[in-house]
């Protein structure tokens, strides 16, 4: 009797769950990395040891920590590998979601037309009555066209693109002549330049008349500037034969010219 009851006994605890049953894998998971962070630091004392064994350690240490947590954890009655992820549970929520929406759009569908068909063929049937019981108290007239106004439109309608074409004709050229007058004006607000000034100095005399006497030279530098103009001069006159008067000679009056 005592070997019978041992072995229930036995059995009942090995039938007995000691594993520990959660509800959110994602929360466990969350718990877990906080617990890890806890227990990289368990060799930080350690000073003798290398790092590399230290590294190898602690990888050991975390590994074994994670396996025996998911081997003593149920998530909702299951294991740790059978049990879905969160994603996976929202993913199956929203698509049951989905098609109970899809459902009661197709029935709406289908039975809300036949509700609310007889009510609008009553408003239009109430609708017809009311405006049957309406007179018209103006009789409306039919409007005679003019026919002179109707050839005025129509000959306006004919001239107006002309008239486009001319205005725009218009415009172009009155662009054109304010781009000329504003060169115009240019032109006469322009001041001579100094070589213009001693090359009509040269010609025609300081106060521009060829009679007048020329101004008196101001230095050696004004003569050096104004002795290629007059060299240029009469090299102009040489090349059309014309032999200035102070290089005739001189001859007396009533006298004959010397060979």
């Amino acid at each position: 009797m005592e070997t019978v009851e041992r072995e229930k006994s036995l059995k009942n605890e090995t039938e007995q769950e000691y594993r520990v049953n959660v509800t959110s894998k994602k929360r466990l998971i969350e718990q877990m990395n906080k617990y890890k962070e806890v227990l990289k630091t368990a060799l930080d004392g350690q000073t003798e040891m290398a790092e590399e064994t230290k590294r190898v350690l602690l990888q050991e240490l975390l590994a074994n920590f994670e396996a025996a947590v998911q081997d003593n954890v149920l998530v909702n009655g299951e294991p740790w590998e059978e049990a879905p992820d969160e994603e996976d549970e929202e993913a199956y929520d929203l698509e049951g979601l989905l098609d109970d929406t899809i459902v009661e759009t197709t029935r709406r569908r289908r039975t809300y037309p036949r509700q609310i068909l007889p009510h609008v063929v009553h408003s239009l049937k109430a609708e017809r009555k009311i405006m049957g019981l309406y007179e018209d108290t103006v009789k409306p007239q039919e409007m005679v066209k003019d026919p002179d106004q109707e050839n005025i439109m129509t000959d306006l309608s004919a001239a107006a693109p002309g008239m486009v074409k001319q205005a725009i004709q218009v415009i172009k050229s009155i662009s054109t002549l304010q781009k000329q007058a504003e060169g115009l004006c240019e032109i006469l607000n322009m001041k001579p330049s100094h070589t213009t000034l001693e090359m009509e100095r040269e010609v025609f005399g300081y106060s521009g008349q060829p009679d007048a006497p020329p101004p008196p030279e101001e230095g050696v530098a004004a003569e050096r500037h104004r002795q290629p103009i007059k060299r240029a001069v009469e090299e102009a006159a040489a090349t059309g034969c014309y032999v200035p008067l102070a290089k005739k000679p001189d001859c007396p009056a009533g006298g004959d010219k010397v060979e």
